[in-house]
């Protein structure tokens, strides 16, 4: 801690909560008067234009200080002034945005009354910015004379240059990975940078303005082929640390250098890269500025730290120490007022002071420390108790919080159990003579305010709604709103579920958020099967079969299927036929003798939902029962080879697809000329061009079906269902492109049937992955049926499906596999069914 205080020559508070940065500082004759001037921009978009004049001790500052202060909406990045406008030397004043880059023009309006002169800026030109930019630097690139280039420092490492009203050239910045400081040398006709390897690199201007224009990440076929230059540093120094700033100073009386603020170190280079000298720093600075020293040869620096202190350096020798107020997140010297070496500072919150160095002891005393003795008994009791509080956080990983016990606000959702008497359905494009409908009422009961109320329904497809959003006005505590709609299959193919689910967000007002809280409220219904299919004649024969086993006694399809079975007919209670709207048949048949169930179909995809149906009404039967030990299991083989056909065949027709969309392609091509020569022979205008429609085109539905699946059962063989860290810690690439065939999918499938069947489990939680499931797969036993066709039984062993209800965090993990195969329907049907077959295969697996 320094004895001495910095001399407060003049100080204001700027705004209330606002934010300040590195770049938000600048001093210079922005109105072109012959007198320094003090530019603030905030990260709140003001910018405000000061003219400081000494006041007394105890004084508070005068309103005429304040030329200018407006507000552009618009976060402030940083701030310059130089000769930005062509045709005149005049300075101007070049305000960065995140997406804009502004020059306007500061004047002064002479004023005719006692409140003094006006001051007034005007847009001069702006840039609209296609990245996002991070910092800027200008200079006479290129050795021009008589004004100052541009070069924005995008997020993505794309220096951008601008000639004054004009866009010239971008270039991206090779090894980019994050931004760094940037600064432009005129000795030398260069940019230098700190990147993220922790290297001072310099970059020649001719190099970047005639190597390969970078308009895009992603070169093209014609920018290959292109004559540009590959972009070649200059020079690179490794410091070994990141950078905070860069200066370049260039005085008369000292050596042109290149000055670099590190987090430890403070490094003066050479025009060629070469260290002149470094000092070792023991603490974190915060900012710094080179001046000119009275030394010959010799260039003094201001270092500022995180302690509310201020550092003279000459060279490498430290000449002072003084005590600042605040921390200092920018620091620049001026000549104010006839008075020359004016240290201004700026902190984050915005207090901007002007001081100078003087002789005013502190007076402040560091505290005594009192030593204590420390009980490590204490420490070691409290260590154990956080570590517990930790393991149960672990445990969950749940991305949200837990629900409080007493909602806000109460959704419910409530299926009729009949279906309508006049459909609803809208463009259904099932071919059936009526499509149901079933109504779904929403009711919303709110015990808080909420604001911007707003409910949507969503089902997933082939079914649809009439109506699957609602809005309303501000709910008052107490009030409720009530919604119908209607529910229908719109697509000609089976659902992969009957599920749906209604999200409701509103926000809630709190003192100090007016505004109100974003919150969310779901719930989710269950629609009835007679929606996609009615009874029929049950089948004798059928190409794909699955065999269900019990511990219990079968139970009566007359009991646990009233709405498809017909009390009057005896041979029902047995077996079961189903027809979905698309004309699809499925049998369901009870054994007489033994404890299974099988369902048979001729679509393999068919399988899945009725299977799913009859699991879940057998929970509820024996749950009604008392009788907690009921149990599914399949002991059958999993029908991996049928499903592999199916994909290969969805996977020609993609290929077969691209094809004859490369042929429709080149015919378009030669439709549009022939127009164009028939415009050209009518002497036609030019046709209107199709406003990048054609781009949008290409860019949808390019990702299929077999790569996204690929990608979510890549994701589980190397998280839940890895066999070691090494698999964990393998690299998964993060781009999805067509596969050339779908061998690798295939494999994957292969494997992940394979670990879940030796015990693996679908949790991504900390518990369940360190717990070793086992689980031993049964033999193959099938169903004698009686009553269709008889065959004998084959004896074998069986696994264990538990009976119990999923967790919402494991069906979250499912779920990200599953959505991923969302799309295809008959596919995700028999995927579904695969997997089902897999997890009865598995005994406790979650699903």
């Amino acid at each position: 801690m320094s004895l001495f205080k910095a001399r407060d020559w003049w100080s204001t508070v700027l705004g209330e909560k606002e934010e300040f940065d590195q770049g938000c500082l600048c001093v210079a004759d922005v109105d072109n008067s012959g007198q320094d001037k003090i530019i603030v921009g905030s990260h709140m978009g003001y910018l405000r234009i000061f003219n400081p004049h000494p006041v007394k001790p105890g004084d508070e500052v005068q309103a005429e200080d304040l030329l200018l202060e407006v507000q552009l909406r618009e976060p402030i990045l940083q701030v310059e002034v130089g000769k930005f406008v062509s045709g005149t030397e005049g300075l101007h004043l070049a305000v960065l945005h995140c997406r804009r880059l502004c020059v306007y023009a500061a004047s002064e309006t002479m004023g005719n009354v006692e409140h003094g002169n006006q001051y007034q800026i005007k847009l001069m030109y702006e840039h609209h910015l296609q990245r996002t930019a991070c910092n800027m630097t200008y200079g006479p690139f290129g050795g021009v004379k008589g004004r100052d280039l541009i070069c924005i420092q995008s997020m993505d490492g794309m220096l951008m240059l601008f000639e004054q009203e004009s866009y010239a050239f971008g270039r991206f910045l090779p090894g980019f990975l994050l931004p760094g400081p940037l600064t432009y040398s005129s000795r030398t006709d260069s940019f230098i940078t700190v990147s993220s390897s922790r290297q001072v690199e310099s970059y020649k201007y001719q190099v970047l303005a005639f190597a390969t224009d970078a308009d895009g990440r992603q070169e093209t076929v014609q920018q290959k082929l292109s004559s540009g230059k590959k972009l070649v540093v200059d020079w690179v120094l490794n410091i070994g640390e990141q950078a905070l700033d860069i200066c370049i100073v260039s005085f008369n009386q000292a050596v042109s250098s290149v000055f670099v603020l590190g987090e430890r170190s403070l490094f003066c280079l050479k025009d060629n890269g070469q260290i002149r000298f470094m000092k070792k720093l023991d603490y974190s600075p915060s900012c710094f500025i080179p001046y000119c020293s009275v030394k010959e040869g010799t260039i003094n620096t201001l270092v500022g730290n995180h302690s509310k202190m201020l550092y003279v350096y000459q060279d490498i020798t430290l000449k002072w120490a003084t005590q600042l107020p605040h921390v200092p997140v920018s620091v620049k010297v001026a000549n104010l007022q006839g008075l020359k070496g004016v240290i201004i500072t700026l902190s984050d919150d915005g207090h901007l002071q002007c001081s100078y160095l003087g002789t005013d002891p502190s007076l402040f005393q560091a505290p005594r420390i009192d030593s204590k003795e420390i009980n490590y008994e204490e420490f070691g009791a409290e260590m154990k108790k956080l570590q517990k509080i930790i393991r149960e956080a672990t445990k969950t990983q749940d991305i949200l919080p837990q629900s409080e016990k007493h909602k806000d606000l109460i959704v419910t959702a409530e299926v009729s159990p009949d279906l309508d008497v006049e459909s609803q359905a809208i463009d259904s494009e099932v071919k059936a003579e009526v499509v149901p409908s079933v109504t779904v009422k929403v009711t919303i009961q709110s015990r808080v305010t909420a604001q911007k109320p707003y409910l949507a329904v969503c089902v997933q497809a082939p079914l649809a709604l009439t109506c699957d959003w609602f809005s309303f006005n501000d709910l008052e505590p107490g009030s409720s709103e009530t919604v119908v709609l209607s529910v229908f299959l719109k697509g000609n193919f089976p659902p992969a579920e009957l599920e749906g689910n209604c999200v409701f967000s509103f926000n809630t007002p709190t003192e100090l958020n007016p505004e109100g809280v974003p919150k969310v409220v779901q719930c989710k219904f269950k629609l009835p099967l007679r929606l996609v299919c009615f009874p029929a004649q049950p089948s004798k024969s059928a190409n794909h079969k699955l065999t269900i086993d019990t511990n219990k006694p079968p139970i009566s399809f007359l009991t646990i299927f009233p709405d498809f079975a017909d009390p009057s007919e005896d041979d029902q209670a047995n077996v079961l036929g189903f027809q979905f709207l698309t004309g699809s048949k499925i049998t369901l048949l009870a054994s007489k003798t033994s404890q299974r169930y099988r369902i048979q179909s001729d679509q393999l995809e068919d399988l899945w939902l009725i299977t799913k149906e009859l699991t879940l009404r057998l929970e509820e039967h024996f749950k009604k029962q008392n009788c907690k030990d009921f149990v599914c299991t399949f002991s059958g083989s999993i029908p991996l080879q049928e499903y592999f056909e199916l994909i290969d065949r969805h996977f020609e027709l993609r290929l077969n697809a691209e094809k004859f969309q490369e042929l429709l392609s080149e015919r378009a091509v030669q439709f549009r000329a022939i127009e164009r020569r028939l415009l050209t022979r009518f002497k036609d205008k030019t046709p209107a061009p199709l406003q990048h429609l054609d781009t949008l085109l290409e860019g949808t539905f390019r990702e299929g079906w077999e790569e996204t699946v690929d990608s979510a059962v890549s994701f589980l063989l190397r998280t839940c269902l890895s066999k070691s860290f090494k698999e964990q810690a393998l690299s998964h690439s993060s781009q999805i492109s067509m596969p050339k065939d779908t061998s690798r999918l295939k494999k994957n499938i292969s494997l992940f049937c394979d670990r879940l069947a030796k015990g693996g489990r679908l949790s991504l939680s900390t518990e369940t992955a360190t717990q070793q499931a086992t689980a031993v797969p049964g033999g193959c036993a099938t169903i004698p049926e009686s009553d269709l066709e008889e065959r004998a039984i084959v004896p074998g062993s069986t696994s264990v499906f538990s009976n119990h209800k999923p967790t919402a965090k494991q069906k979250s993990n499912t779920g990200g596999v599953l959505n991923g195969i969302n799309g295809c329907s008959d596919i995700f049907r028999v995927a579904v069914t695969v997997l089902l077959v897999c997890f009865m295969h598995v005994g406790s697996t979650s699903f």
